[in-house]
């Protein structure tokens, strides 16, 4: 019952979101998403390695635009790193991107919860789950594996999740690249198998890998 009621105003929601943005400002939001919603990442993102960003829905009136409404067209997994934002990486601005971060770009009930919401109120269709090259969660969790050590406080968390994923890579000199790529795609896994919401949603799911040297996002 509670799922059919939060489906039920879920649609609302998008679709007054949807109507609320169109009505607004039509011809900025087709020029704006002009292409798959992966396509329109990409295309920012080589905006970005490139030094022609747009910078686009950053300006006042684009605050005053959504302030009653969001409708975010891609649903983002990413590292906090401090380095990969995805607004500036893939050149978007306000309300475009869902962002959900943490180290590690790992799946648990909080993260699944928090995209899941996403799902059902802005019916976006792409997610993507972005990793990183030489990402520390992952460098930090082989070290660990390697050495026999514990983490400390909470980091022992991320460690313990990344653990039975990144282990097969423990000994491989190119350890930390391959398993940045495998936990990707074991959180891409993990969307789709464990929520039912995403599995049904008709969103697109890819994994991606940002390279911190370029600049440049490729999926994977």
């Amino acid at each position: 019952m509670l799922d059919s009621t939060l489906r039920r105003r879920s649609l609302f929601a998008v679709g007054g979101a949807l109507a609320g943005s169109v009505a607004l400002a039509p011809a900025a939001h087709a020029a704006h998403h002009a292409g798959t919603p992966l396509e329109q990442l990409l295309a920012g993102n080589r905006r970005f390695v490139t030094g022609h960003g747009r910078h686009p829905h950053q300006s006042p009136a684009r605050i005053r635009e959504i302030a009653a409404g969001q409708h975010p067209f891609a649903v983002i997994l990413g590292c906090a790193d401090s380095r990969v934002a995805p607004e500036i990486l893939f050149d978007q601005g306000v309300g475009d991107l869902f962002d959900n971060r943490v180290a590690g770009n790992i799946i648990d009930d909080l993260l699944l919860g928090s995209i899941e919401y996403a799902v059902e109120e802005f019916a976006p269709p792409l997610i993507v789950v972005l990793g990183h090259e030489r990402c520390g969660a992952v460098s930090a969790t082989l070290n660990a594996i390697r050495t026999g050590g514990e983490a400390p406080g909470h980091i022992a968390a991320i460690v313990d999740a990344l653990r039975p994923i990144v282990t097969p890579f423990v000994d491989d000199p190119d350890g930390v690249d391959k398993a940045v790529s495998a936990n990707v795609r074991a959180q891409v896994s993990a969307l789709v198998t464990r929520s039912e919401i995403v599995a049904h949603s008709g969103a697109r799911v890819v994994g991606a890998r940002y390279d911190l040297d370029t600049g440049t996002v490729t999926v994977l």
